[in-house]
């Protein structure tokens, strides 16, 4: 269903792949943030708490849409804070396998100035094909 892509000769990326090949019905996960998505609240301002909310945020849609993490091809991720990323890298990894399992897809981290919700530390938009 899907095929990693590793030119020869390049080192192996860690946390994601340097590209997917897949077949199939396409998913468009929206960016999602670190809030309760029922209450639209967010239950946390810690960087780490908002990343685990936002990853479970993107399984629930996928999960709609009959997908699953192991589905997605690409990820983005907006965050407001390199530092916070930075120093956080363990605790990231380990919310992304609670959520994602070892499924690592195309990846690409933005550090932006602010999203749009002033609270939010982190959006993640997702492509899933199945």
């Amino acid at each position: 269903m899907h095929r990693t892509l590793q030119p020869a000769g390049w080192a192996s990326p860690r946390g994601y792949s340097n590209g997917v090949e897949a077949q199939g019905r396409m998913v468009f996960v929206a960016g999602q943030i670190g809030w309760n998505p029922v209450s639209c609240a967010f239950e946390t301002d810690d960087f780490v708490g908002q990343v685990d909310q936002a990853l479970r945020n993107v399984v629930a849609v996928l999960r709609e849409a009959g997908a699953g993490p192991e589905h997605v091809t690409r990820m983005t991720w907006y965050i407001t804070d390199r530092a916070a990323y930075a120093e956080n890298t363990r605790s990231v990894g380990r919310v992304y396998r609670d959520a994602f399992g070892p499924h690592y897809p195309a990846m690409t981290l933005v550090i932006v100035a602010g999203l749009l919700e002033e609270e939010a530390r982190v959006e993640i938009e997702a492509t899933a094909v199945v």
